[in-house]
């Protein structure tokens, strides 16, 4: 018996450029999306913190920027990943 459809990587991928952590809270990976979210927020607050108001609001958080960019690739080559695993099952 084949395992549910897996979410279309492109919704998890959307999900993830609009809030960091959000897609793979979305293919039940909690941890690890609740883990980026807290570290895209917590080196956006050092980074802010680290600078001086001359600094343009995208240098000023640009930690969090980072990991917010290293979750997006992730959480949609996860999505695919299961994707192309449930397709060789069925």
């Amino acid at each position: 018996m084949a395992s549910a459809k897996p979410i279309d990587p492109r919704l998890v991928l959307a999900l993830a450029v609009v809030l960091p952590g959000a897609g793979h809270v979305a293919l039940g990976r909690q941890a690890r999306g609740l883990g980026f979210a807290f570290f895209a927020l917590l080196l956006a607050l050092l980074s802010w913190h680290a600078t001086t108001p001359d600094i343009s609001a995208v240098g000023r958080m640009a930690g969090g920027l980072f990991v917010w960019a290293l979750s997006v690739p992730d959480a949609y080559r996860s999505a695919r990943l299961r994707r192309e695993r449930w397709r060789r099952q069925a």
